[in-house]
């Protein structure tokens, strides 16, 4: 899955496609360079984020998933929109999108009926709190069990509110109220999630997580190396979707690692 944020403030690329020509022309080169999948976001979930209005994320999105919708469809990847609001992703559907991606897991009002009606993919992430408040003290009994426990139970509502379980994907939140001791202690362990019996997403990509374990990379941008091996590492315990913004470096390490392996 490849990102496209059609944002000024995301922590690693906001500002960088906030034009509908830019966002596109990137999410095209995304694409040639082996994305599956584009996820596509017009409101920032970073730490500390300020929501938007609705109306604002809809203008930053629409022109976009518009724009690549025809080469998604003609190159079989999927068209994702990344949001957390219902009327979002309702029209986001109708200019194309063809997968949600919410790190609220459709707790918002009416998001399970929006897509379970148009039978679509849906990646449920847990997160603790609210993008603006989540890494203010987030805290734990057990990481493992509690994580569990919640996206069991977002799987369990949808299923039972009409979605099909084969459309559902969990992601364990990496960076969504949670220390670095709580992500290595997911990530070590996130083979556990496929009790859940369904497709796993992680989403580790240039977060700050990995700046404090190595203190030479505190931009996004130096971040690559940390990224890629928690995607390897992910994928050797069968994750099958992983998000990142660095696809081509990222396809190419897989594939060594499976010549490797």
């Amino acid at each position: 899955m490849g990102i496209v944020n059609v944002t000024p403030d995301s922590f690693s690329d906001g500002g960088s496609f906030l034009d509908p020509l830019k966002a596109i022309n990137h999410g095209k080169r995304l694409i040639d360079e082996g994305a599956m999948i584009l996820d596509i976001g017009g409101e920032s979930t970073r730490p500390g984020a300020a929501p938007v209005s609705q109306e604002e994320e809809l203008n930053r999105v629409l022109p976009v998933i518009e724009g690549l919708s025809d080469i998604c469809a003609q190159k079989g990847a999927l068209l994702s929109i990344d949001t957390r609001h219902t009327g979002v992703m309702r029209e986001a559907i109708k200019a194309g999108a063809n997968f949600v991606n919410d790190v609220n897991a459709l707790r918002d009002e009416g998001a399970i009926d929006v897509v379970a009606g148009h039978d679509i993919p849906v990646c449920l992430m847990h997160m603790q709190g609210t993008p603006e408040t989540m890494q203010e003290s987030p805290t734990y009994d057990n990481i493992i069990d509690e994580v569990f426990a919640y996206l069991s139970n977002r799987i369990t509502e949808c299923v039972k509110r009409g979605l099909r379980k084969e459309n559902i994907v969990a992601d364990i939140g990496i960076g969504f109220g949670k220390t670095l001791d709580h992500n290595i202690e997911l990530l070590k362990n996130i083979a556990v999630f496929h009790q859940l019996d369904v497709t796993l997403l992680v989403g580790t990509s240039r977060k700050s997580f990995i700046s404090k374990i190595d203190t030479y990379a505190m931009q996004p941008e130096d971040r690559l190396g940390g990224s890629l091996v928690t995607v390897l590492d992910a994928a050797h315990k069968g994750v099958q979707i992983v998000r990142v913004h660095d696809v081509a470096q990222t396809r190419q390490a897989l594939l060594m690692a499976k010549a490797l392996r």
